[in-house]
């Protein structure tokens, strides 16, 4: 049974017009489960969601056309490369979901229906699950503290005490001078304690720090890294 799931409807080099209906069919919905796979507390585009529906479609348009043909290798390469032209670059997650539908597309254009279908559902389930359980991503309580001081103040040692009192770990990650080096901003990686108030610990900072500007906020990944 199910060899018969997962073997081609397609002979080789030739294609009826019902069996390239039903790898157009199979091809369209696997487009909008890996689109839909994406779109699960991520972030895109209208662009990118048209462009995943439709890519498995489009590749297998190009290799049921050379099924059984020299040029088959030339055209899966060439249709593989076109990651390569995107206009701007983009996160692992996308340059990932752009290959699954290019495999998917090549798999309903060798006619392997249930190859393609099964692929698309389980990659897409690993998708939401780690989404879900946020793996690799940052912690909960993980927050970037950033504080101005003014250039005639020691900072070192200065907000020691209330760090202490709000936090569970904490660690200089950069200081920089700027306003004419009148001014030093300092950067932290800090992990917030259960229970506390960031207002109570924003205002006890900035009794310290002249009332300068205070940031508190979550880390942002960067969307041009892999």
């Amino acid at each position: 049974m199910l060899n018969n799931i997962f073997s081609s409807i397609l002979t080789e080099g030739t294609f009826t017009s019902a069996q390239f209906a039903i790898v157009t069919m199979a091809s369209l919905a696997c487009g909008l489960i890996i689109a839909a796979g994406y779109m699960f507390r991520n972030k895109c585009s209208r662009s990118f969601l048209i462009t995943l529906i439709m890519l498995p479609a489009i590749v297998e348009l190009v290799i049921i056309l050379v099924n059984g043909n020299i040029g088959a290798g030339v055209a899966v390469a060439g249709a593989f490369s076109l990651v390569r032209f995107r206009s701007a670059p983009g996160k692992g997650q996308e340059i990932t979901s752009i290959f699954l539908a290019m495999a998917v597309g090549l798999a309903t254009g060798m006619g392997y229906i249930g190859v393609a279908i099964f692929f698309a559902i389980v990659i897409s389930i690993v998708n939401i699950i780690l989404n879900m359980t946020r793996f690799g991503g940052v912690a909960e309580h993980e927050r970037i503290l950033k504080i101005t001081v003014p250039e005639n103040l020691d900072y070192e040692g200065r907000f020691e005490d209330i760090f202490e009192k709000y936090l569970a770990s904490y660690s200089y990650e950069e200081v920089k001078t700027c306003n004419m080096g009148s001014l030093y901003k300092i950067t932290l990686s800090v992990v917030l304690k259960a229970g506390v108030s960031t207002k109570a610990m924003l205002d006890d900072i900035r009794t310290r720090n002249g009332n300068l500007d205070i940031s508190l906020g979550r880390q942002i990944d960067n969307a041009e890294s892999l």
